[in-house]
């Protein structure tokens, strides 16, 4: 049974809009949101990470964060624009070179996608150390069950869009990619998605690392980790299950929408 068939009242869905300009801001608003609560969630790590978000009207463009500003300090002013030649459109600040290789060659190689989320997360980190995939050992890891894979070539910093290429090579058609010796990385429909399925894939790296460590987790069957997925692991749950967190950090932090 899906969630809309046991409720009486509609769910939300994700919004429609007119014109450019409307779903510029909407993703901006949304992708400065996304980099307070990165920084709530202890993500920040030094210059390191960034997320990046299509730009509704050129996407050969996309809006990221300046490098050397905290996540928890970035507004949506200040957003920078780039465009898959490395040119600034938008902004006056530098941005990070990593940034540029990976997101640049994943907006290119992934038309679908409209954000790509990536930082140096403790447990992300940690687990990509293994260089292995999670396993479905939680209702939560089923959401990515058979839709991530892992870069096994850690070669320093990515400062090469021929690297980035190869990481979107190995992402494919998946929502999620384990950089071994590096961290997580994960792309959505909508920046709201991108930003949760990296907080649940850190939880879920979390949760795996702890449970190995008090002894050997039961995996949950193909049959119900697939069935699990087609429940949690859409691009609308990815979607609706950020929409609470989008809402108190709003509520708590308004001046990101400036």
């Amino acid at each position: 049974m899906s969630l809309t068939a046991m409720s009486p009242v509609e769910l939300p869905q994700p919004p429609q809009f007119d014109n450019s300009a409307a779903e510029r801001l909407h993703r901006q608003q949304r992708l400065a949101a996304a980099f307070r609560l990165f920084a709530r969630y202890g993500f920040d790590e030094g210059i390191a990470g960034h997320i990046t978000a299509r730009d509704p009207e050129f996407p050969d463009r996309f809006w990221v964060n300046p490098i050397g500003m905290h996540f928890g300090q970035i507004r949506v002013s200040d957003l920078i624009l780039v465009n898959h030649s490395g040119e600034i459109l938008q902004g006056d600040k530098p941005i990070n070179a990593a940034a540029f290789a990976i997101h640049s060659r994943l907006h290119k190689a992934r038309p679908d996608v409209v954000a790509a989320a990536h930082s140096h997360s403790v447990y992300g980190k940690a687990w990509s150390s293994l260089g292995r995939l999670l396993d479905p050992i939680t209702q939560d890891a089923c959401s990515f069950y058979n839709d991530h894979a892992v870069f096994d070539d850690y070669t320093g910093v990515v400062l090469e869009t021929s690297e980035g290429d190869r990481i979107a090579d190995t992402l494919s058609s998946r929502k999620a990619i384990i950089l071994r010796n590096h961290g997580l990385l994960t792309v959505g429909h909508s920046v709201d998605e991108a930003a949760w399925w990296f907080i649940a894939m850190d939880r879920s790296c979390q949760a795996q690392l702890m449970a190995e460590a008090a002894g050997k987790p039961v995996l949950i069957s193909p049959e119900i980790a697939h069935l699990t997925y087609s429940q949690i692991g859409t691009h609308y749950m990815g979607w609706f299950s950020f929409q609470p967190l989008y809402d108190k950090i709003v509520a708590e932090e308004p001046d990101l929408l400036n």
